[in-house]
């Protein structure tokens, strides 16, 4: 695999950001409401107040993406990380994480969270092994998160 670039929202790229998420929610779960106003909608549910995606581009593809969502009176949050199954396995989650984590840092940000499903094992491996430590859940609207991390920046 080439060099893999990590670059910050371009709207173009929207398309992917709902192909790579929908993917892997369809694979495990079921796509949920607020899965749909984020994917479709992105410069409306993601983007505001300090929010952003970053993409993973290998020779122009996108195979890997992850936002940063300001939540309001909950912080900020990590999500919809996704990866292309044909290369998962070979670092571009832990950049895509490491990316979000480093924009989190500029922003002054002193804790991001996010939320998860204990059957994800490589993703809570990844997400533990960049400093992200379980804590008590609070309500959600996804049915299929049963475990919540943060990580103090």
């Amino acid at each position: 695999m080439t060099n893999i670039a990590i670059i910050p929202y371009e709207a173009r790229y929207q398309s992917d950001f709902k192909r790579l998420n929908i993917a892997w929610i369809e694979q495990y779960f079921a796509v949920e409401p607020h899965d749909l106003e984020q994917l479709e909608h992105p410069e409306e549910h993601v983007l505001p107040n300090g929010g952003q995606i970053f993409f993973a581009l290998s020779e122009n593809e996108v195979v890997g993406c992850v936002a940063v969502v300001n939540t309001g009176e909950t912080g900020f949050e990590m999500a919809k990380m996704a990866v292309s199954p044909t290369v998962q396995g070979r670092g571009i989650g832990k950049k895509l994480c490491l990316a979000a984590i480093d924009y989190a840092r500029q922003l002054g940000i002193g804790t991001l969270w996010l939320e998860s499903n204990r059957k994800l094992t490589p993703a809570l491996t990844l997400y533990r092994s960049a400093g992200f430590n379980e804590v008590p859940s609070v309500p959600t609207p996804y049915a299929r998160a049963d475990i919540r991390m943060e990580i103090t920046l």
